[in-house]
């Protein structure tokens, strides 16, 4: 009997799905590519899975696209760049998150899935590689962006350009992963941690993987994309106190900052709105001349909302 390609495990609320193609370094054949794809949705379509692991069996993550089958006239390409999958994303944008369990090498393909989970977490063994430029394949799935997201334009540039490995010590100095533990240890880790997730709230845990990504299919196009997604995840509408600044200038009292609030089209017509701005344009006519004492895209600034058309302009 043939072994699976990919082991799926279920413990408790936890998916645990790992890639088993070791004597190949779980490189990503197009049948892999599309049980994971499938085996993902699965695990987001179910409801007693809270959080997926994705690791592999050693001594590798995932060495990336399977070169052999793709010199061979293989169809591996033609699912990095599948019409269902969103541009920039290696599967379905899931509403659950995804822990990477990084064992060994994550590879070109592999640290680019590696790059589309939420946490990283890694063994001491783990080593990963942006090899693109040496093998002559173009990034299919997000690299240029969460890359220099996750460690920096500049070290993210010297990992593209050079193709250099970095051990998982390094990986941990500039934010890459966000914990490296003894080999032995990483599945347990991983388990903790993501128990640890499956106990709080869901709604708002789904809610917190929306605001801060680096550029999902969730995420609206242009500034006002992250906070006002929320709104379809979370639903609620919390306010609370906060001292600050606006642009960088120091506020004697408190005030009162609006999140989650649904974005209206009809406010939405000047893209470097601040998102907050426009979820509060939506909900009516405010008073003429209010200002609202928030940050846009840019430094400096107040915006002043004007009624009866509640036009705004930024006096920066």
């Amino acid at each position: 009997m043939t072994e699976s390609i990919l082991l799926v495990e279920q413990r408790g609320p936890v998916r645990i799905l790992t890639f088993n193609r070791p004597q190949q370094r779980n490189a990503l054949s197009s049948a892999l590519i599309d049980t994971l794809r499938t085996e993902l949705a699965a695990a987001d379509a179910d409801e007693q899975t809270s959080v997926v692991i994705l690791t592999g069996s050693d001594p590798a993550f995932c060495a990336g696209l399977d070169l052999q089958e793709l010199g061979s006239g293989g169809n591996t390409l033609l699912k990095v760049e599948d019409e269902s999958i969103p541009a920039g994303h290696p599967w379905l944008p899931l509403s659950k998150p995804i822990i990477g369990t990084i064992n060994g090498a994550a590879i070109t393909g592999g640290l680019e899935l590696a790059l589309a989970c939420d946490i990283l977490i890694a063994s001491e063994r783990a080593r990963f590689a942006d090899t693109h430029a040496r093998v002559g394949v173009l990034p299919g799935w997000g690299l240029t962006s969460r890359l220099p997201a996750a460690v920096g334009r500049g070290f993210a540039r010297r990992m593209s350009l050079s193709g250099n490995f970095v051990d998982a010590e390094e990986a941990l100095r500039t934010g890459l992963v966000t914990e490296v533990v003894e080999h032995d240890a990483l599945m347990n880790a991983a388990l903790a941690l993501a128990e640890t997730i499956a106990g709080n709230d869901q709604r708002c845990a789904h809610a917190a993987r929306v605001v801060p990504s680096g550029g999902g299919a969730r995420r609206r196009p242009g500034p006002a994309g992250r906070e006002a997604d929320v709104a379809g995840v979370a639903g609620d509408v919390h306010t609370r106190p906060r001292r600050g600044s606006a642009c960088g200038r120091d506020r004697a009292g408190p005030r009162t900052e609006r999140v989650g609030l649904p974005v209206d089209d009809r406010a939405s017509g000047n893209d470097d709105f601040h998102p907050f701005l426009k979820s509060i344009l939506a909900q009516g006519p405010l008073d003429e001349g209010e200002p609202w004492p928030r940050c846009c895209t840019r430094r400096r600034c107040r915006w002043t909302v004007s009624s009866p058309d509640r036009a705004a302009t930024c006096r920066g």
